[in-house]
């Protein structure tokens, strides 16, 4: 959440930035419910100041055996004005907080401009792409040939967009998230978390997926609980309402979890295979960090997911989000992109981004600096590393065979007890 005396003193600028992001958000209600609410505290300053010179003079005249009853009458009468202002300055400020929630994070000086992914430009190209000769199959058709992925079945259990996977797709599921895993603990420095998969409405609110997403959200009916899109909420709020020690920053955090999305909006779109699902596995990278070293922390967990696709072999891109293309909450997002030789294109399969101070705003997350007084908000960043379910999917169309059978990446062949899935 951006702070209200930054909006305040910067209107422009932030509208501005609102453009930028091709928001059409109109910042006027602000304007003229914050030039209400300081009317009012002003008139309430005033008022109060007014209680305070006349309580002195009370007090004198009583002492002196002087009648009050008038004073003390107007003295009610002030209080009782007092009382509607509070309960108006408290309805403009819940009105104002309603404003601020819905606006998005402001653009990073270095995010270039552009309104969609059409337009994000490509920063770097890892890895050589496959040439077969044998025409490419999509993940979904090899799945189903070596007996390791059922969509009607699982249609059948749930509906539409769920996986069922058998046998080494399973093996090949949880291999991936142990490795995952094993890297960002080993090499990388996180701590892994095991976070709670359902979250409350404060937790979903703090890390910006509410007000504005609820849609896209499953949520429990007779509770107040979701189910989680992305580790990133659980795992961000585990300091929530904390002040932080500077020399504890930056903690790195890596967390396996299911993840639950409606995809609203989404209908028509990757309807075949793992690519888009409502129920899917990530392991998520999530850093608390100063804002003069967040940046650096950026590309850090940039090249921490980009580790992942290396170590299996998989060719990749990365691409910067152009400021149309930017996430509600972050400032800045690097997406890395896998190659999928069937359809020939790159597919997004890990998010990196930077949120500044926005989520910490939100969740009341700071830090103090050794000898200064007062706290800082810290900056919040997480990237998945990766999304499992696809990564799943670019195994099987890069490493296909002629036959449809699969080659395990090298890395995986420990975790796998194989060095290839068969056609049985």
């Amino acid at each position: 959440m951006l702070e209200i005396k930054f909006v305040r003193q910067n209107l422009s600028e932030v509208q501005q930035a609102l453009s930028f992001r091709g928001d059409k958000f109109d910042l006027s209600p602000f304007e003229k419910t914050d030039a209400k609410r300081r009317e009012i505290l002003l008139e309430i300053d005033k008022l109060r100041h007014q209680r305070n010179v006349v309580s002195e003079q009370i007090a004198r005249m009583k002492k002196k055996g002087e009648n009050v009853d008038n004073l003390m009458l107007n003295m009610r009468e002030v209080a009782s004005q007092i009382k509607k202002l509070d309960i108006s300055l408290s309805e403009n400020e819940e009105k104002i907080n309603n404003i601020l929630i819905r606006l998005p994070n402001i653009p990073h000086k270095s995010v270039p401009a552009g309104k969609d992914s059409f337009e994000n430009p490509v920063i770097k190209q890892v890895g050589k792409l496959p040439d077969f000769d044998f025409e490419a199959k999509h993940h979904w058709v090899i799945g189903e040939q070596l007996n390791i992925l059922d969509f009607e079945r699982a249609s059948k259990i749930t509906g539409a967009r769920f996986p069922l996977y058998f046998g080494a797709g399973a093996r090949l599921e949880r291999s991936l998230i142990s490795f995952m895993l094993d890297v960002h603990t080993t090499k990388h420095g996180y701590k892994e978390v095991l976070p709670p998969f359902i979250v409350n409405k404060g937790s979903m609110t703090n890390t910006g997926q509410l007000p504005k997403f609820e849609e896209d959200l499953f949520k429990l009916q007779g509770w107040d609980y979701y189910l989680i899109p992305t580790a990133e909420v659980p795992v961000t709020n585990i300091h929530q309402k904390e002040v932080l020690d500077e020399e504890f920053l930056p903690i790195l955090y890596t967390a396996y979890s299911p993840c639950f999305r409606s995809e609203a909006g989404s209908y028509g779109k990757d309807t075949r295979g793992l690519i888009r699902q409502h129920q899917f596995n990530k392991v998520e990278m999530v850093k608390f960090a100063k804002p003069e070293t967040s940046y650096d922390e950026l590309e850090k967990l940039l090249d921490n997911a980009e580790t992942i696709l290396k170590l299996l072999k998989l060719p990749y891109r990365v691409v910067t989000l152009c400021a149309g293309d930017l996430g509600f909450s972050a400032a800045k997002t690097y997406d890395i992109e896998v190659w999928m030789p069937a359809q020939g294109v790159y597919r997004e399969i890990s998010s990196c981004s930077n949120f500044e101070s926005f989520q910490a705003r939100r969740a009341n997350i700071r830090y103090k600096e050794k000898g200064k007084k007062g706290t800082k908000f810290v900056h919040t960043l997480n990237g998945s590393g990766l999304a499992v379910g696809r990564t799943v999917a670019a195994i099987l169309e890069n490493y296909q065979e002629a036959d449809m059978s699969v080659l395990i990446p090298e890395a995986l062949q420990d975790y796998m007890k194989m060095d290839k899935i068969m056609v049985f």
